[in-house]
This record gives structure tokens, C-alpha cells and sequence, in this order.
């Protein structure tokens, strides 16, 4: 199975204009824009065979050069990274077996948890859409429970069947936990995705539907179409994952780099 690392980025961040190229500070002190952040943990991923930064914006587009990126440019109509990454795929040829989105915003992303995506799908040919989900410590959930309550929009929680596949998506605190002691389990979403080439195109198709647009989470459009979404669970291993969604979010992800000795 040729695998194939898509990283949209976009500049004009509604909540955080210009995110990609926000220097982040690893373990020695040293200064990486985040969207390099993104790629070196892309590049850690066996099984992959390419690897691709996909924008709109010339900046983000010579920064990444900069590093040794391959760049793919997309159009500026591109709502979401997976609607980047359908254009991105369309430039490719031959296509590959499997494309996986690894968002720009989430240099924290393991390469266990995308191997682990990848596994899943060469497992059953049947799966359209992976992602996966984290079983909430308790530190985390506290985190995204905080961030709801002092009204910022951070990380996204998954409800799921008893066979993973996805019910939904929020970016409020599903289940609701009124004791954090005694929370059901939470699942805190990670931003991947792996797609089947069909399965990608066809989204680029459909329009977003009411969901999507309230919640402003992709991945519920193939939900409002029909398509299911697998949440294959993956382990933090004492890693700390978190997205730069907000400028706050730079403190904890340079501690969490500083922690884990990420130059």
C-alpha cells in the first residue's frame, strides 16, 4: 500500500491568523515555525511513501521549501483540510493508496498514532475513514473542560459505537462530565485522518451541511453523508498530546516538547 502524508495549511486563521509559520521553541531553546514542527513529525511515520505540505499561501509555501518541504499549492476556496487535501490529491499521479491528513496545527501527533491508522485500513478493505481517538487522562479532560468554561474553543471529543465507528464530534465535552472525578470515559480526538482516494474525492463533492458549519469540524460531513467514520483508539505512552488552537496553546505545546527532549 503506497501512503501518502498530506499537511494543509492554511494563513488566514480565523482564531489564529498566521499559525503555521508561530515559532515554537523545542527542548535546547531552538525556534521551529509550527508547520516544520508538523512535517518532522510526518517524517517520523514508517510506511510512508511521500510526504506533501499543502497551502494557498506563498508564505507558508516558501517557509516550507525553506526546510526541505515538497509543496503542493491548493486554491484559496479550500474550507477545510480535507477539502486541501482532495485538491492536493488531484495533482498527484499516480494516486496513492491511502492518503493521511496530518494537520498543521498538531506537531504533537505521534507516529505510533498514524502507523496505527494505517494498520486499521490495510486491515479492512471495507474502511473509508479512520481517525483516532484518546482515551482522556485526567489532566486532559480538566484542560478541555477549562477551555470550555472560560469560553475557548479547544480540543474535540468523539462519541463513538461499541465498534468504533463514530456517532459524532463536538467541540464541547461529550459525554457530559459534571464530576471530572467520576467521568465516563472521554475521548479526546486527535487530528488525523486517513482516507481511501475515493472516499476523499467524493467529499470534495458534497456541500457542508449544517453540522459541519456549526460545529466547524470536517469530519462530520462524511457523517451527514453517510460515510462512517472509524476511531481506531490509540495509547499516549506517557506523551502529551494537544493542537495549537489558540495562542495559550504555544505554553503547553513548547512544555510538552521541552518534556519529551524534542529539539
Amino acid at each position: 500500500m503506497r501512503v501518502a502524508v498530506l499537511i494543509p495549511a492554511r494563513y488566514a486563521s480565523t482564531r489564529y491568523p498566521g499559525k503555521p509559520l508561530v515559532g515554537l521553541r523545542g527542548a535546547q531553546g531552538a525556534e521551529k515555525p509550527l508547520i516544520r514542527r508538523a512535517w518532522e513529525a510526518a517524517q517520523a511515520v514508517r510506511g510512508v511513501a511521500e510526504v506533501h505540505v499543502a497551502t494557498d499561501d506563498e508564505r507558508i509555501a516558501e517557509a516550507a521549501r525553506g526546510f526541505g518541504a515538497s509543496v503542493l499549492m491548493t486554491s484559496g476556496f479550500a474550507r477545510n483540510g480535507t477539502e486541501r487535501c482532495a485538491e492536493a490529491l488531484a495533482q498527484m499521479d499516480p494516486a496513492p493508496d491511502l492518503v493521511v491528513n496530518l494537520q498543521g496545527d498538531a506537531p504533537l501527533t505521534p507516529a505510533w498514532f498514524v502507523e496505527a491508522l494505517i494498520e486499521a485500513m490495510q486491515s479492512d478493505a471495507a474502511m473509508q475513514v479512520a481517525t483516532p481517538v484518546l482515551r482522556c487522562s485526567p489532566g486532559a479532560l480538566a484542560q478541555l473542560v477549562e477551555d470550555r468554561r472560560a469560553g475557548r474553543v479547544g480540543g474535540t471529543t468523539a462519541v463513538c459505537r461499541a465498534d468504533g465507528r463514530a456517532l459524532y464530534f463536538s467541540k464541547e465535552v461529550l459525554p457530559h462530565v459534571g464530576d471530572l472525578t467520576a467521568a465516563p470515559p472521554v475521548w479526546h480526538h486527535v487530528g488525523v485522518y486517513a482516507y481511501r482516494p475515493a472516499a476523499l474525492s467524493a467529499y470534495a463533492q458534497w456541500p457542508e451541511g449544517p453540522l459541519e458549519r456549526a460545529e466547524g469540524l470536517e469530519q462530520l460531513r462524511f457523517l451527514e453523508n453517510g460515510t462512517a467514520v472509524h476511531c481506531v483508539e490509540v495509547e499516549a505512552r506517557g506523551r502529551v498530546f494537544w493542537e495549537l488552537n489558540n495562542p495559550v496553546d504555544v505554553d503547553r505545546i513548547e512544555a510538552a516538547l521541552a518534556k519529551e527532549g524534542i529539539a
